[in-house]
């Protein structure tokens, strides 16, 4: 009963002593003002597991000190005093302290492995929490490899920084206890050991800086790799059908051997580091032994007090090996930490707001002066792709503080919740997630099969899942890469139009699809929305046709608006675009 109760009351302090906030506590904009701030964060949120780590990396480092000072009694009280019952005692008092030390080292590795555990998952969480609020404004801030070595490599670097809490703090507590003690042997050792490690830091100093500073461009030039990596998974299929694979691989191979050569800058110094961490302290300990040697030697110390020393300072390697380190971690720390508060800095719209007018519009865009009316079908239409879907962007609030106005309200006032679920913007690099048709096409919505059927059929997608074993629950892969692109764009379309939203805002929905195939899908979508508004960027003359409003942008600008027929009449620029089309 009584080991029962020492196990609960044990299980009951590891419990406190383990409890964070696992979901409050947000990083503020405080936090997120620099790296050693958002480090800091990290500590904070975990303050008594990290303080904890701290109190057990001091009693291990001290401990290690103990050793050597039971040890110099053996030998002065047993050895040299040829006291056996003396000697077999110290022996007794070495082996406990040993174990002792075995067990709280073991617990301080533990403590300090659940502190680098909650720190990579706490900065996960914070960065994906916040791409989750970006939504679809993130592709166009972001790389994505950006996002992958944010997540992988940067915050494990964060993470292993917060190391310094244990180890760091028990080198200093260990640093300043060994100096004591050798002060009480003999002023001059100890003299010589306080003036070591602030020499030792001073060589190592300038290999941190450098660290640093290469580790910046290191970092650069890793996210643009990972990008260009995903980008070439992406499109594998597309590049072996157009023979360009050995091409893409061998600019592959030569960006990535750049690579290499940063990584060598970075590596360069930090091998330096490694070495010193190892050398110095080892060169350090030879010459407070030589010196210790010599004073035994004139009799001004005993040979306990050498055989001291020498464990003292052998000891001390461990806590200066701990500052550089240390040091080393914090400088890379301070690059990953960098990048992952520039991601997390970057503005989000407000979700709470003012109430999302009724109706359908309408929708105005100051910058390009575009004006969408409420209930048509509007076409959009330039020399350049980019141009019309900025315009997207700014009416489907991708951007933040966009100026655009919903029925005269701004949109960056109104809820964003609301607002998403009114308007929604379809765009072709919309993600497909893996799933069956239904859930797919359903997305955040709950499934009606009826209504999903219908949403294909707008969609002209039916032939699609007619081809799939199992209808609506058929499973489509992840990213859509059993399907080719133009039955991709189309279940990304049956998706948009099942969501019902007051405003529909579709990037280029039919870019992907034949003639006839097009035709019936703006007809269908005409047809489904009559009573709500939709905006199509496109070149198409076929569905510029069928528009009830074409709004022509130059240079972002709009230039031109109304019917295919009036501005074909009436408008040279809008004649000659539409005739390039065609010719193309």
């Amino acid at each position: 009963m009584t080991r029962d109760g020492a196990r609960r009351r044990t299980a009951r302090v590891r419990g406190w002593l383990d409890r964070t906030s696992e979901t409050g506590n947000p990083a503020t904009a405080n936090d997120l003002a620099g790296p050693f701030r958002f480090l800091f964060w990290l500590a904070r949120s975990q303050s008594r597991r990290v303080a904890w780590g701290g109190v057990l990396g001091t009693c291990w480092m001290v401990g290690l000190a103990v050793p050597p000072w039971v040890l110099s009694h053996a030998v002065d009280d047993g050895l040299v005093a040829g006291d056996t019952g003396a000697l077999i005692r110290w022996a007794v008092v070495l082996l406990v302290v040993t174990v002792l030390n075995a067990l709280v080292g073991i617990a301080r590795h533990r403590t300090m492995t659940k502190v680098r555990m909650d720190a990579s998952f706490r900065a996960v969480r914070a960065a994906v929490e916040h791409t989750s609020r970006l939504g679809a404004s993130l592709p166009g801030r972001v790389s994505t490899g950006e996002i992958v070595t944010v997540g992988i490599a940067d915050v494990y670097t964060v993470a292993m920084a917060l190391t310094v809490a244990g180890p760091g703090v028990g080198a200093v507590v260990a640093y300043a206890a060994i100096a004591v003690v050798l002060f009480t042997t003999s002023p001059l050792l100890a003299a010589v050991v306080l003036a070591g490690v602030p020499l030792l830091a001073v060589a190592v100093g300038p290999f941190l800086q450098r660290i640093e500073r290469t580790g910046g461009e290191y970092r650069v030039h890793q996210g643009r790799l990972t990008t260009r990596l995903v980008d070439v998974l992406a499109g594998l299929r597309v590049l072996n059908g157009l023979g360009g694979k050995a091409f893409v691989a061998e600019r592959y191979e030569q960006q990535s051997q750049g690579l290499v050569g940063h990584g060598y800058r970075v590596a360069g110094p930090a091998s330096w580091v490694g070495a010193l961490s190892t050398g110095l302290p080892a060169l350090f300990l030879a010459a407070v032994v030589w010196l210790s040697a010599r004073m035994a030697a004139t009799g001004s110390i005993t040979i306990g007090d050498v055989v001291a020393v020498y464990g003292y300072v052998a000891v001390l390697v461990v806590p200066v090996s701990a500052f550089i380190e240390g040091g080393g971690d914090i400088a890379r720390a301070r690059v990953a930490g960098r990048r992952i508060i520039d991601l997390l800095n970057l503005p989000v719209a407000p979700r709470n707001g003012g109430a999302v007018p009724d109706g359908c519009g309408p929708l105005a865009d100051p910058a390009s002066g575009v004006i969408v009316r409420p209930g048509v079908l509007t076409a959009l239409v330039a020399a350049r792709p980019a141009d019309t879907r900025t315009v997207i962007e700014r009416l489907g609030q991708l951007n933040t503080k966009a100026g655009t106005t919903w029925a005269g309200v701004p949109i960056d006032n109104v809820a964003r919740d609301e607002f998403r679920r009114r308007l929604v913007v379809a765009d072709n690099d919309a993600e497909v997630f893996a799933g069956t048709v239904r859930d797919v096409v359903a997305g955040r919505l709950e499934p009606d099969d009826d209504r999903i059927r219908a949403a294909l059929r707008v969609a002209v997608a039916e032939d699609v899942v007619e081809a799939l074993p199992g209808g609506l629950d058929a499973t489509i892969a992840a990213g859509g890469s059993d399907l080719s692109g133009g039955q991709r764009q189309r279940i990304r379309l049956a998706r948009a139009v099942y969501a019902a939203p007051d405003v529909l805002l579709a990037v280029e929905p039919t870019s992907a699809v034949d003639a006839n195939t097009e035709a019936a899908m703006i007809d269908r979508i005409r047809a489904a929305r009559r009573d709500t508004t939709t905006v199509i960027t496109t070149s198409s003359p076929l569905v510029l046709d069928r528009a009830d409003e074409v709004v022509v942008l130059v240079d972002g600008k709009t230039s031109a608006v109304g019917t295919h027929a009036e501005l074909l009449r009436g408008d040279a620029y809008y004649r000659d675009l539409v005739s390039r089309t065609i010719d193309e």
